[in-house]
C-alpha cells in the first residue's frame, strides 16, 4: 500500500515524486516506456531556467536519480485501468498496485507520419518544438509540416530566425485563427506547399530533404531543408483512466491547475490534462501542485 502512485515518469510525474517524498509520503511511480517523457527527444534546452544549454537526457536522469535519491519507488509497467474507492487500485500489465492517492502524469505524444527512419531522425532533424529547437536553424531553411493553430505558432517563431520557412499542409488551406493567417502570408521568408503530403525522409545521420506528393496533381517532389517541425498535435493516451476521470473530445484529462479529477484522491498532471501550453517547465508545475494537492487530500482523510 502506497501514499501516492503516479502513473508517469516524465517531468510531470518525476517532479510529483520528488514533492511527494519530501512531504514523507510513500511513493511508487510507474512507466511504461521511457524514464523522462517525450523531453528525452529533445537534444539540447535552452529554455530550461537554471541551465543555459542541457539535454533533455540529462535533465531527465538528474530528475530520475533526485526522486530514487529521496526514496521514491520507480518500476516498469503499463497501466491499463483505475479503481476508485477509498483505496485506489491500480491495474498494471504486470500486477496490480494499491495506494489511497493516484496522480496521472502519462503525458502525450506528438503524433508521427510513421514513415521509415522517423525515429531515428527526431533530435537530428526532426523536431516538434520551435521554442526548444528554433534556434539551432538560425540561418536556415526549415519545413514545418501541418497547418492548424500548432503549425501556425511554429511558423511564426521559426519565420523570426530562419532564412526560409516551408510550410508543408495537406489541405488546400491553413485552418488555423484567420488572424494569424494573414500576418504570415505578409512575411516574404515563408513559401506554401497546400495539398502536400511528406511520403519519406532522406538522411542517414541527419534529414537533409523531405520527399513529397501533391495529391491533387500526383506529382512527387524533393524538398531540400536543413530541419523539419512536425506540427501535426498530440496525442494522449488516457483512455485507462476514463472510469476515474473525465476525458474531453481529443482525449485529454479535464483538469485545471490544481490537477483535481472528478474522482476525490485521482489527480492529474503534464501534457495529458486539458492546457494551453505543453512545455517542460509547465509540467513542472502541474507535477508540484498536483503533489501538494495530493498531499493535502491524504493528511485530510
Amino acid at each position: 500500500m502506497y501514499d501516492i502512485l503516479i502513473v508517469g515518469a516524465g517531468p510531470a510525474g518525476l517532479t510529483a515524486a520528488i514533492y511527494a517524498r519530501r512531504a514523507g509520503k510513500t511513493v511508487l511511480v510507474l512507466e511504461k516506456d521511457t524514464f523522462g517523457g517525450q523531453v528525452t527527444f529533445s537534444p539540447k534546452l535552452e529554455n530550461y531556467p537554471g541551465f543555459q544549454e542541457i539535454s533533455g537526457n540529462e535533465l531527465a536522469q538528474r530528475m530520475l536519480e533526485q526522486a530514487l535519491a529521496l526514496g521514491a519507488d520507480i518500476d516498469m509497467d503499463t497501466v491499463t485501468g483505475v479503481c476508485g474507492g477509498d483505496v485506489k487500485t491500480v491495474i498494471g500489465e504486470s500486477g496490480s498496485y494499491e495506494a489511497r492517492c493516484v496522480i496521472i502524469a502519462a503525458g502525450a505524444r506528438h503524433r508521427r507520419l510513421h514513415l521509415p527512419n522517423e525515429e531515428a531522425l527526431i533530435g537530428n532533424g526532426i523536431s516538434f518544438c520551435a521554442v526548444c529547437d528554433g534556434a539551432f536553424y538560425q540561418g536556415q531553411h526549415v519545413a514545418v509540416i501541418g497547418g492548424g493553430n500548432t503549425a501556425l505558432q511554429e511558423i511564426a517563431l521559426l519565420s523570426e530566425v530562419c532564412s526560409r520557412v516551408t510550410v508543408v499542409q495537406n489541405l488546400a488551406a491553413l485552418t488555423g485563427e484567420e488572424k494569424m493567417v494573414r500576418s504570415l502570408e505578409a512575411k516574404s521568408n515563408i513559401d506554401y506547399l497546400y495539398q502536400t503530403v511528406v511520403t519519406g525522409y532522406e538522411g542517414e545521420n541527419a534529414l537533409t530533404a523531405l520527399r513529397l506528393l501533391n495529391t491533387e496533381t500526383n506529382e512527387t517532389s524533393r524538398l531540400a531543408v536543413d530541419g523539419a517541425f512536425l506540427a501535426i498535435g498530440t496525442a494522449p493516451d488516457n483512455g485507462a483512466f476514463a472510469d476515474v476521470a473525465e476525458l474531453d473530445a481529443a482525449g485529454y484529462v479535464v483538469a485545471g491547475e490544481s490537477g483535481e479529477t472528478k474522482t476525490p484522491g485521482v489527480f492529474v498532471a503534464g501534457d495529458c490534462r486539458t492546457k494551453t501550453y505543453r512545455q517542460v517547465a509547465t509540467a513542472i508545475s502541474d507535477g508540484a501542485a498536483a503533489a501538494l494537492n495530493a498531499c493535502r487530500y491524504l493528511d485530510r482523510i
